[in-house]
């Protein structure tokens, strides 16, 4: 059975402007490739921080028209599995109030071409988010973790409060002696719980996500 559009429109709900509409915006010329060409650079970056770069770049485009190609063009980021654990219950982690209450330390390892083995000692301000420091070694003894510490206290003074892990480099007498001489409380987490210094976890993840699993290093 024939429907006249009026009648059409009717039964459907709509306005019969709205069934006439027909977009009359030009896209613009070469975002559709710059944008596929920025998505296989940062493969782990989804499209408002892809709108971010394009829009850098003088592409007078809002981040509706970049999500629109970003699902024509199949960019989306490929969700990782987690591994399924057991339930447990969750403390939840009061957050800091100011900048420079409490910093987040931990370290990432990695490997060079050359099959090295080197660590990354990450710090993190957990106000601000600020990555405060990348120290890369292939050993990274307490005594230079305090030395990475001063440096950057130089700059922006030291904190209350630093939140680590039980390792050997947080735990032993250099950076416990460098603690008490610049009255500074090392916050220990529990071990095998990693969720309890998750500032730190969280930007190390994202490091190793778009940095360390990008790039094959020659040397440090």
């Amino acid at each position: 059975m024939a429907f006249s559009q009026r009648r059409a429109c009717r039964l459907v709900g709509i306005a019969r402007s709205v069934a006439r509409y027909r977009s009359r915006a030009v896209e613009p010329p070469g975002l559709r490739e710059r944008l596929c060409a920025l998505a296989a650079e940062r493969r782990r970056y989804g499209y408002r921080r892809l709108w971010v770069l394009l829009r850098r770049e003088q592409f007078l485009v809002n981040h509706k028209r970049v999500y629109r190609l970003y699902r024509e063009e199949g960019l989306m980021v490929q969700r990782r599995k987690r591994k399924r654990m057991c339930g447990a219950g969750r403390v939840p982690t009061t957050s800091a109030c100011q900048r420079n209450q409490r910093w987040s330390m931990d370290f990432v390892a990695d490997s060079l071409a050359s099959g090295r083995r080197i660590r990354v000692l990450t710090v993190v301000d957990d106000f601000t988010r600020e990555c405060l420091a990348t120290e890369v070694d292939s050993f990274l003894p307490g005594v230079r973790v305090a030395r990475v510490l001063d440096r950057v206290g130089a700059q922006r003074g030291l904190p209350e409060t630093i939140t680590v892990d039980t390792g050997p480099e947080f735990a032993g007498r250099a950076l416990d002696a460098w603690a008490y001489q610049h009255q500074v409380q090392l916050h220990f987490i529990q071990p095998g719980k990693p969720v309890q210094n998750a500032y730190i976890e969280s930007f190390n993840g994202k490091l190793r996500d778009e940095c360390l699993n990008e790039h094959w290093f020659g040397s440090l």
